[in-house]
């Protein structure tokens, strides 16, 4: 069962943890996430599973920044979350998506125990002008049931930033 809004504000602080945490973001059933001002873009054209693959850095400015179309950025969110006893999930905004830009490719997935900030992969079909701190995504979070163990990834767990792939260290 999805949790509603009142249900994610009830458990704040306790088995869920967004911070910071605006009362105004709170929907029927999910709470809105705003993107970060800084962005990542691989430098290659050629990406490789089995290595680290260089990244540059890119920050919005106040006057928003143009995303090239069939192109892929690394966003993340402003909001740190922290999940337990429940499984947290991503979606797109669908204001978002009806102009366009996808805002994780593959990944809307969480685990339950998951602390950090959410990398966004976005994905435009048509450029679009995109702005720091517009509310980008919402998370939504299941029940779980049966007894689980906690997400304890070395790659992503506990993150401070924009996150590129470290599927290369499944290699090691």
């Amino acid at each position: 069962m999805i949790l509603s809004g009142r249900e994610i504000q009830k458990r704040l602080n306790n088995d869920i943890i967004i911070t910071p945490f605006d009362e105004k973001k709170i929907g029927p059933n999910s709470y809105n996430l705003s993107l970060h001002n800084e962005l990542l873009v691989y430098e290659e054209s050629v990406l490789d599973m089995k290595k680290p693959n260089p990244t540059s850095r890119i920050i919005i400015p106040e006057e928003g920044l143009v995303l090239k179309q069939h192109t892929l950025y690394l966003g993340r969110t402003v909001e740190y979350t922290k999940t337990l006893n429940c499984v947290p999930m991503l979606e797109g905004r669908s204001s978002i998506g009806r102009l366009g830009l996808f805002i994780h490719v593959t990944a809307g997935f969480g685990d339950v125990g998951f602390a950090g900030f959410w990398t966004l992969e976005m994905y435009c079909i048509q450029p679009i002008r995109i702005y720091a701190g517009v509310e980008i995504c919402q998370i939504f979070y299941h029940t779980i049931e049966g007894e689980y163990n906690l997400y304890k990834s070395s790659k992503y767990q506990n993150n401070s930033d924009v996150q590129p792939s470290l599927l290369y260290k499944d290699f090691e």
